[in-house]
């Protein structure tokens, strides 16, 4: 179907062959008034908008509240999810972290950015449009190739058609020429609607089978579309490989290496033990020691070896003091605790706690032992007293005593300073705080939120402040094995903490405690005497609060009476 109507006039255009004929062309257009101008190049031209007087786009304010409101969004969003509607703190990070803020808020702010300012255009250019008047002009084609086109729109105020041309035949134009509207058809043609129909009902046939497929079972393996992404040939962790000779796809470190930056220091900052004293006191266990740190696989970042240092350690709690007298409590269920190995080593114990677990009948047919009774004599009884066997019961053998000989180290190697200090304090809230609490105390987070579920199988973390954890008695070498390997339910961290900050946590836990039990001597003359002056001065206002008190009081019973 045709459109009979008489064509309405688009505009004038004027051609030019080069760049400096065109931009003079619109600099005296610019200067003569017309503002509905539009010029066409086969490529940029520098200065063509000014020569036009096009006046700079609110594209930029468009892009800018764009962004804006996505950084609100994004900062309100996380403001709402991490402090308000499920608070919870992440690596020791307040409820309302900026910094972690970050990353989302910029991606957001990008991406609100970039579609305020690409769907900004194409509303202010008035897009899309499928067809332009121009286009219909074959010389016209030539704005893509060589040719430079000036066109005046017939809907600005001060056209006319002999005043335009005139104006441009100023100029050396190779040809002017009036555009008129296209006459053709607008109506979309019927099959285009067929086509559009069959594939949208074309594109409904992969969200059914999915939705299918998701419903009901089949036993035909599934169809791989990319097939090297379900069946990658690179080999997986701890799997087979028929690459190597020892059917493994992982490489292991080569024993006795050292990597670069590793054993900086003496090898008691790996251990947390007096090498040179476990060496005199179990030579054995001390070379088993060094091998395990030159032979095992590396942590961390390549700067430390994983080191184990509980090997031939009896199983001391924590919470006990180095000498515990109380009957042991082993649970055969507990993993932590091997049955096979005995709780002391041989070569650990003392010949007095030897004696002590030797059976009766060894010590009745060996009588050479017996010389150690009198020595165990001698050792003051803690253990607690038994009552008195019934007749016809077996008597119940008192538990041996555990005792610790490991050498710890007793003072931190580190030399303690702020930075040091503070540290560790950000490791311990890192790693630490969530379980035990940012006071130590053991009531962290992971603690409050098991006792809020009341899990059943949950041990309550150590409180740092009981008196068997302080260093007289708890040295700072056996609290950097524990952060290093771990115990009971606490697993290790040497993979996750490097050596320098696991004794860095040492030096701060230490300075925990001590805060907790600080006194006013402790603190340097000058704080003594400002905490001096508060005490003073909230007596005084205590002592003025109850002289009112007292007023008031005698002044009601006055008034009653």
């Amino acid at each position: 179907m045709t459109d009979k109507s008489e064509p309405r006039l688009h505009g004038t255009y004027a051609e030019f062959d080069s760049v400096e004929k065109l931009l003079a062309a619109c600099r005296r257009v610019r200067d003569a008034g017309y503002l509905k101008t539009d010029a066409y190049t086969p490529f940029p031209v520098h200065g063509i908008d000014k020569a036009l007087g096009i006046k700079a786009t609110v594209l930029p304010w468009i892009a800018l509240v764009c962004g804006l409101t996505g950084t609100t969004i994004a900062v309100s969003m996380q403001i709402w999810m991490n402090a308000i509607d499920y608070p919870y703190i992440i690596s020791g990070k307040p409820m309302i972290s900026m910094p972690a803020f970050i990353p989302v808020s910029f991606e957001l702010t990008v991406l609100l950015a970039a579609f305020g300012a690409f769907f900004g255009m194409l509303a202010l250019n008035k897009l899309p449009r499928f067809s332009n008047p121009v286009f219909t002009d074959p010389r016209f084609d030539r704005a893509t190739d060589d040719r430079f086109f000036l066109m005046v729109e017939a809907t600005d105020a001060k056209y006319d058609m002999a005043g335009v041309k005139r104006l441009f035949g100023d100029f050396e134009s190779l040809h002017i020429n009036d555009i008129y509207d296209d006459t053709s058809s607008a109506t979309i043609p019927k099959p285009f609607f067929v086509i559009l129909g069959v594939l949208a009902l074309l594109a409904t046939v992969p969200p059914l089978v999915v939705a299918r497929m998701r419903v009901t079972n089949s036993d035909s393996p599934r169809f791989h579309v990319f097939y090297e992404m379900d069946f990658s040939p690179a080999k997986d962790s701890q799997v087979t490989s028929t690459l190597f000779a020892d059917g493994r796809s992982m490489r292991p470190d080569v024993p006795g290496t050292v990597a670069l930056g590793q054993f900086d220091e003496a090898i008691d900052f790996y251990t947390g033990i007096d090498m040179d004293k476990l060496s005199q006191l179990d030579s054995p266990r001390a070379t088993r020691l060094v091998r395990s740190l030159l032979d095992g696989p590396v942590a961390n970042d390549g700067d430390e070896p994983a080191v184990d240092n509980t090997v031939d350690e009896p199983q001391v709690d924590e919470a006990d003091s180095q000498v515990d007298t109380a009957v042991p409590q082993v649970d055969a269920a507990d993993p932590q605790v091997d049955a096979t190995e005995p709780l002391v080593d041989a070569t650990d114990a003392t010949p007095e706690v030897a004696a002590a677990e030797a059976p009766a009948a060894e010590m009745k047919d060996e009588p050479e032992e017996a010389s150690a009774a009198p020595e165990a004599a001698q050792l003051p009884d803690t253990t607690p007293s038994l009552p008195a066997t019934p007749a016809g019961v077996a008597p119940v053998t008192a538990p041996a005593v555990v005792v610790d000989t490991t050498p710890w180290l007793t003072q931190n190697p580190l030399t303690i300073t702020s930075a040091v200090l503070e540290r560790g304090q950000e490791r311990f809230d890192i790693y630490c705080a969530v379980c035990h609490g940012n006071d130590g105390r053991g009531n962290g987070l992971v603690n409050r939120r098991a006792q809020k579920l009341l899990s059943s199988s949950w041990v309550q973390p150590s409180s740092m402040h009981q008196d068997t954890l302080y260093s007289d008695l708890y040295a700072d070498g056996k609290l950097f094995n524990t952060i290093t390997n771990g115990v009971r339910k606490m697993s290790g961290y040497s993979s996750q903490i490097t050596t320098r900050d696991r004794w860095a946590i040492v030096a701060y836990v230490r300075a925990l405690q001590a805060s907790q039990n600080a006194t006013l001597e402790d603190l340097p003359a000058d704080k003594r005497n400002e905490i001096k002056k508060l005490q003073a001065e909230v007596m005084k206002r205590l002592a003025e609060q109850a002289e009112a008190e007292r007023k008031k009081a005698e002044a009601a019973a006055a008034k009653k009476s």
